[in-house]
């Protein structure tokens, strides 16, 4: 029977605009991520350009068969209407959903490792660790694919919203973005639950770090 593994990451939890997304790899059981992926950790710290390297890999990867992965997203309107941690579970569960059937369809044994208090559907074997976006590689690269999936979403997003500059911060509270909320309002894929009337006149809050 073969053995499968499968990493979980989050990204977007905090930004005040667009979806939060949820990566998901699964591996052979024996890959050796560091190995195959120089230079893999934590997507935050890494530098944007690593990132798309690391990415890249992932993707020929992919296409070779060595590994599978998914990005599943839910957006501004779940968040908003059911809260970021019901809709960051969704994600979790979408994303194992989606490579777990493939893998019980060969006749695998599956486990899971998420980071930080994400949890898996209960009928698959899991552990959760703290930290595990900087101490388990296969949880690193899919914060990196969940990151840079994210990301490329709100490049997309800057070209319909061009006055919010979300090709730089991808959403998140810097002075930056305060300043064009304040200007402009708030726009179709701001949450509006971050954006509250306690938070929409920052005092003194200075720029949030955006990595």
């Amino acid at each position: 029977m073969e053995r499968r593994v499968i990493g979980v990451d989050e990204a977007g939890r905090a930004p005040l605009a667009g979806p939060v997304a949820v990566g998901c790899v699964s591996i052979p059981d024996g890959f050796d991520v560091r190995k195959e992926f120089p230079g893999v950790n934590d997507s935050k710290l890494l530098t944007p350009k690593k990132r798309a390297e690391i990415y890249a890999l992932v993707l020929r990867r992919a296409e070779r068969g060595d590994l599978r992965f998914c990005v599943r997203f839910s957006d501004h309107i779940y968040i908003d209407r059911f809260g970021i941690t019901r809709a960051v579970r969704r994600s979790v569960w979408n994303g194992v959903r989606t490579l777990a059937p493939r893998i019980n369809s060969e006749q695998a044994e599956v486990k899971i490792f998420l980071d930080g208090l994400l949890q898996a559907p209960r009928q698959y074997k899991q552990e959760t660790i703290i930290g595990g976006d900087r101490l388990v590689p296969l949880i690193s690269l899919a914060s990196i694919v969940a990151k840079v999936r994210r990301d490329k979403l709100m490049c997309r997003m800057a070209k319909l919203y061009p006055q919010y500059g979300f090709e730089l911060h991808k959403g998140y509270g810097t002075r930056r973005h305060w300043d064009a909320i304040n200007r402009f309002g708030l726009c179709d894929i701001h949450r509006r639950t971050y954006c509250s009337s306690a938070v929409y006149n920052p005092v003194d809050r200075g720029p949030t770090v955006v990595v």
